[in-house]
């Protein structure tokens, strides 16, 4: 076993190991590191994703919760990239994502096209899968019951401190009708505490990557993007570095908590007005 700087995907396939150990065996983790003949820390640090854990030790592990060769070698090959400061995921994995939100003490995230998915009201995810195309109806559905899982985390007790940088281009790209970009503004508006809208104006930002910044109490900081292709988390120093420059850049020019107010509710004005229009025009 070997001590390494711990990464997001080193977390969540700890987690996994910890999570097979309780499904199936009964010990705990001292009682597993007993077993195994570990020293007791050993189950732990591997566990939380502290320590990368070497073949032979994987293999033990997987004997004692009554894994075959078969089972240890599919995880080995994903266990190998554990520790690389970046890693891609394909687009429908979810796992790590979601339980990097759920550790992360602070969350800074810029949209440009879409409002975050952490805000997203179950209508406007609704939406936008459906516009994006490509996925049955009940495919849809399970997206959206993903998405919304994820937003467990404003229901916990210490949830993290979070600024979502929001493009004006999104709240113009209309999604699913009146209804639905109203309730989907009216979110916002909600929440416009922790939301600033970076204005149509500045259009350079709106050529940059959209990105994710999740700092940690005991982690380092990871950056986050993601594209159809793929999920890409970078724990690298120049990686964080530009991100961080990113956001501050995005704190400069965005529009402060009283002003992002004032623009969602001329979004929200101007549906109502197109609404009025419509129903003149029936009449």
């Amino acid at each position: 076993m070997t001590a390494f700087l711990s990464t997001a995907y080193s977390r969540d396939l700890g987690d996994e190991l910890r999570r097979l150990r309780e499904d199936n065996t009964s010990f705990g983790g001292r009682s597993m590191a007993v077993q195994l003949g570990w020293d007791p820390s050993k189950v732990s640090n591997i566990e939380t994703g502290k320590a990368r854990a070497t073949d032979v030790d994987l293999a033990q592990y997987f004997a004692t919760c009554g894994k075959d060769l078969d089972f240890l070698q599919e995880f080995s090959n994903r266990y190998r990239h554990a520790f690389d400061l970046y890693f891609a995921q394909a687009p429908n994995n979810l796992r790590t994502l979601a339980m990097v939100e759920a550790m992360a003490k602070k969350i800074f995230a810029y949209e440009i096209l879409v409002v975050p998915g952490l805000l997203q009201t179950e209508a406007y995810a609704r939406a936008l899968f459906a516009e994006v195309g490509g996925q049955s109806p009940e495919e849809i559905e399970e997206s959206v019951v993903r998405r919304m899982g994820r937003q467990s985390i404003w229901q916990r007790p210490y949830r993290p401190e979070c600024v979502f940088y929001v493009h004006e281009l999104a709240l113009r790209m209309r999604l699913g009708g009146i209804k639905v970009m109203e309730d989907q503004y009216l979110r916002l508006l909600f929440n416009a505490h922790i939301v600033r809208i970076i204005p149509a104006t500045n259009k350079g930002l709106a050529f940059r990557s959209k990105c994710t910044l999740f700092e940690f109490a005991k982690a380092s900081p990871v950056a986050y993007t993601e594209t159809d292709l793929a999920k890409v988390f970078a724990q690298d120093e120049v990686a964080v570095a530009w991100s961080t420059d990113l956001f501050e850049r995005l704190d400069a020019v965005a529009l402060d908590e009283e002003q992002s107010k004032a623009k969602l509710t001329e979004y929200i004005s101007g549906l109502r007005e197109d609404l009025h229009d419509w129903r003149t025009d029936l009449a």
